[in-house]
């Protein structure tokens, strides 16, 4: 009897918590179904839900909908999610299985530009594509993550990849297969929770990159979800309604691909850091 008094307690904990946690959630979706002089009463949901806050700012303007903004970021995430994969784990087969000259020291050098600030490289990235012609272009937005990825991702893949025995790549030479080969069937297979784990973190921090969208993009239709968010607030007022029922909605995707990949994310992230 106290076992299952225990279990009931524990239980009764984690749904405690679990409700707390969730609180945030549960008034954001009753504030986006609020009219805005219900917004400043201390109530966790509407009188009259006002669904029109869904579907006013869904239509948004009469030039474009909200989903013309979804499909532009979606699309942007997509290259940015299988660009950063892709080279990332290229970069990273390289400096874990190939030897190089100087291997360790640009393997150093890549871990230092961790530790440098971004600010440090906004000018003289934004000089640069605004001399190719770049600047209002989804370009700056999705080239850097066909360059590697990002030095995190890259050492986060080689800690993965070096914990895969050797032999693999030995087995491998024998049946004739080139160093394209291992990579491609050997090792590139054997480490999808940590291609998870980049894929996931790639998308969410380039859907929340604000900043840089506000920086290289200007024209409303090649607007992405966060600056289409930001048009809902204009010098006079804000249309608090339309606001919070569409930011609601932009994070249903990041939701979705975490519920998808949960299992492959917590794996990769509990492995990565034992393997070396």
């Amino acid at each position: 009897m106290t076992l299952r008094r225990t279990r009931a307690l524990h239980h009764l904990l984690l749904i405690a918590f679990s409700v707390l946690m969730m609180y945030p959630v549960i008034w954001w979706v009753g504030a986006s179904l609020k009219d805005a002089p219900e917004l400043s009463l201390p109530t966790l949901w509407p009188s009259k839900p006002h669904w029109e806050n869904y579907i006013e700012g869904w239509k948004f303007s009469s030039e474009y909908t909200f989903g013309h903004f979804f499909a532009n970021t979606l699309l942007m995430e997509a290259a940015n999610v299988v660009g950063g994969v892709l080279t990332a784990a290229a970069v990273a087969f390289g400096f874990a299985r190939l030897n190089f000259p100087l291997r360790g020291f640009w393997f150093s050098v890549m871990l230092l530009t961790l530790m440098l600030p971004g600010q440090v490289t906004i000018v003289p990235q934004y000089i640069l594509y605004n001399h190719f012609g770049f600047v209002d272009s989804y370009v700056p937005l999705v080239l850097p993550h066909f360059f590697g990825g990002g030095a995190f991702f890259i050492f986060l893949i080689v800690q993965f990849i070096r914990g895969i025995p050797r032999e693999l790549d030995d087995a491998a030479k024998i049946d004739g297969a080139s160093v394209y080969g291992i990579f491609a069937r050997v090792v590139f297979p054997l480490v999808k929770p940590a291609l998870v784990t980049v894929a996931i973190f790639t998308f969410i921090w380039s859907w929340d990159d604000f900043f840089a969208q506000v920086l290289y993009l200007s024209s409303v239709g090649k607007f992405t979800v966060g600056l289409a968010l930001r048009m809902f607030i204009d010098q006079f007022e804000i249309a608090w309604g339309k606001l919070l029922a569409m930011s609601l909605l932009s994070v249903v995707p990041s939701v979705i691909l975490f519920f998808f990949a949960q299992k492959h994310f917590v794996e990769g992230i509990a492995t990565t850091g034992l393997k070396g």
